[in-house]
């Protein structure tokens, strides 16, 4: 596929699954729930709404951080475990953090993701937030190190810490939240998932076969071709390549 075409096709599908039709079942309804509770007061998910307690910005960005975190695998185990973990937090995850007494045991949440290790999440948190009142001022690495006890590492590609970025970050009124007014959308790096990364190739928008930090910025160089001022918008086109062309179908 010529690069124009590459462009078109990237443009085309990004129209097409920039929709909120399409993520219905996905982590992103739950940092969104709460987004909505604190913006109109109401929520159009089927999800618990906390009773007596007042929605912050907080208890929208530590959603954001636990669905994040667990958004591997399929999508039908992470929304289970999603709620699981909010269930835990009784729908209350600012509440919850502060008050610092956790799950802490040896027990699977999610895959290989332990219960300890999401109270250890929680307890960073707790420290943040004693300190700042928002995450976004925080970049990718100081996410993975402060938040999720990761040591740096520049050459990762930080999947989960970019989608949530995307999430907070990007506000055409679709599917993201918009809550992060003081990054913009044209700083934002694609987050480079197995069927992202699996399109770029078929596109041939990379030759990379590692997914690291280079490839992804490689990938968001060339949506910045596509939109110029939003290039995660790509995110939706890639994925959407990814469901569209899977084995045996044209």
């Amino acid at each position: 596929m010529s690069k124009s075409k590459t462009i078109e096709e990237i443009c085309r599908l990004a129209d097409i699954y920039n929709n909120s039709i399409y993520f219905r079942e996905d982590p992103i309804i739950y940092p969104k729930h709460f987004a909505q509770l604190l913006l109109k007061g109401e929520s159009e998910f089927d999800l618990p709404i906390p009773q007596n307690y007042r929605i912050s910005l907080q208890d929208v960005e530590i959603a954001a951080v636990v669905a994040a975190h667990l958004a591997w695998g399929r999508r039908a185990m992470i929304v289970r475990d999603i709620h699981k973990a909010l269930d835990e937090m009784k729908w209350k995850p600012f509440e919850y953090v502060n008050r610092g007494v956790y799950n802490d045991c040896s027990l699977s949440l999610h895959r290989t993701i332990k219960w300890c290790e999401f109270a250890s999440i929680c307890r960073n948190l707790r420290h943040f937030y004693a300190n700042h009142t928002s995450l976004e001022i925080l970049t990718p690495d100081e996410f993975r190190t402060q938040i999720y006890g990761q040591k740096s590492n520049p050459k990762m590609a930080n999947k989960k810490i970019h989608m949530l970025r995307r999430w907070m970050v990007r506000n055409d009124g679709r599917v993201d939240l918009g809550l992060w007014s003081n990054i913009s959308p044209e700083e934002l790096i694609i987050p480079l998932d197995i069927h992202v990364h699996n399109s770029a190739l078929r596109l041939g928008i990379t030759k990379r076969n590692s997914a690291d930090f280079t490839t992804a910025q490689e990938i968001t160089d060339f949506l910045k071709l596509c939109f110029p001022q939003d290039p995660v918008k790509g995110d939706f086109a890639l994925f959407a390549y990814s469901i569209e062309n899977k084995k045996g179908k044209k």
